[in-house]
This record gives C-alpha cells, sequence and structure tokens, in this order.
C-alpha cells in the first residue's frame, strides 16, 4: 500500500477534528521567497478553522537577527490582533532559522505546535561550497554568510529545539549536480540530515523538493495534522 493511499484512508476515516477558532498560525516563507509562496498553506489553514498571518519580510536585505526580530515580531502581533489563545507556525527553510533565532531568546506562553518545512538546522552545505563564488553573497544578502555549517555561522549556536517541533524533509532532488556540494539525499538544497535538530519530537521524510514542498498536497495535510493533534498522520498502520 503506498503512502499516499495509507494517508487518503486515514483522513477518510479518522473523525472529524474540531476546527481551531481560537488558533492563530504564523506563516514564515524561505530565502529569496515572499510569501505568496506560502499562499496554498495559508488557503487551507484558514479552511481548517485557523487565523493566519502570512508574514512577507525582507530575507535579501538583512541579517538573521534583524528578519527573526522583524517578521516573529509581526506575526504575533497580527495573531494578538484576531484575539487568538494559541499561536502556531509553519515555516519553510530560513523561516525556521528566524523563529529559532527568536525563540532562544523569546519565552512565548502562547505558544502551540512548530512545523518546519526544508529548515537548513544543522546549517547548509550549499552555502559553505558556493559561498565565494562571486555573486552569490550579493544575491542572497547578509544571511548567505551566517547559514553555513562552520563556525562563525549563526545556525551552530542555537542548540537544541525546547518547543515541540515536527519536521518535514525532502528527499527529491532535481539538481543531481548539487550531489558534489551535499553528500546523501537531499531535496535538492537542503539534505535531509541538516534538517534534523536536538529536541525535535517528530521528523518525516517525503519525496518532494525544497523548491515547492509548501504546496504540495501530503506536505499540508500532514502539517495541519500536526497542528491539531502534535504528530505527523500515520504512514504505516
Amino acid at each position: 500500500m503506498s503512502g499516499k493511499t495509507i494517508v487518503f484512508l486515514y483522513l477518510l476515516i479518522m473523525p472529524q477534528l474540531v476546527l481551531a477558532q481560537d488558533e492563530c498560525v504564523v506563516l514564515l516563507h524561505g530565502l529569496a521567497r515572499m510569501s505568496n509562496a506560502m499562499g496554498e498553506l495559508e488557503n487551507k489553514l484558514q479552511h481548517a478553522g485557523y487565523k493566519v498571518a502570512n508574514v512577507n519580510y525582507p530575507s535579501r536585505r538583512f541579517g538573521i537577527s534583524a528578519l527573526a526580530a522583524d517578521a516573529v515580531g509581526r506575526g504575533l502581533t497580527q495573531c494578538k490582533a484576531m484575539s487568538t489563545d494559541t499561536v502556531h507556525f509553519v515555516t519553510h527553510s530560513l523561516g525556521g532559522i528566524l523563529l529559532r533565532v527568536y525563540l532562544k531568546e523569546q519565552n512565548l506562553d502562547e505558544l502551540g505546535h512548530v512545523v518546519m518545512l526544508g529548515p537548513p538546522n544543522q546549517g547548509s552545505e550549499l552555502v559553505d561550497g558556493l559561498g565565494s563564488v562571486p555573486g552569490f553573497s550579493w544575491f542572497f544578502g547578509p544571511v548567505s554568510r551566517e547559514l553555513g555549517t562552520a563556525a562563525g555561522s549563526i545556525v551552530p549556536e542555537l542548540g537544541p529545539a525546547n518547543f515541540d517541533l515536527g519536521v518535514i524533509a525532502g528527499n527529491s532532488n532535481i539538481f543531481p549536480l548539487f550531489n558534489l556540494l551535499r553528500p546523501g539525499p537531499s531535496d535538492g538544497i537542503i539534505t535531509v540530515e541538516s534538517t534534523k535538530v536536538d529536541g525535535m519530537k517528530q521528523h518525516l521524510v517525503l519525496p518532494v523538493t525544497h523548491t515547492f514542498m509548501m504546496r504540495n498536497d501530503t506536505v499540508i495535510d500532514h502539517t495541519i495534522h500536526y497542528l491539531k493533534t502534535g504528530s505527523f498522520i500515520p504512514t504505516s498502520w
């Protein structure tokens, strides 16, 4: 039985989950993207009963600490304005690092569940390999110098996740040449291994690419299920 069939049957036979009337989800997109990249997630979360703050932030203009304070802060402000009791986060790529930076300094009593899609939780081997290529840092901005795996990068200093976290990684790589820079299975940008972080509650690998995983129906189904229950949809009986 295929994974898609199992997910479909599970959704078909499971009891209808209660709509999240007083819960808000902050969406944080990735590097060199905009909030419309999370549009499919936004629509389906709203359909599931969540209030949504889909934050657009200038990912190529500032460093990680400044972006974290701005993007996460604005997301929380928007959720507060909607009078919600619980705030969840769904992040893609860099968005997950921004949230980890913010939560290292701030304690959020209203924090619910967090789902990270393709986060470079161990740093990015791609940045290690291409960081010195002319034009790379100019195009991606200050963040590109902080996302590597080596000393001096911000990611290795963040420590374990001390919040309820589920991570979805992709293992579909449409850029085979990038394997020279990133050993092991990857989503084309981030290796599966790099998405892991100590303290995470669950880790799920799906056949999706980094670029489009946040628009994938199966990814979205698992994400919503995690926000509602604290776990991904079982993939085996």
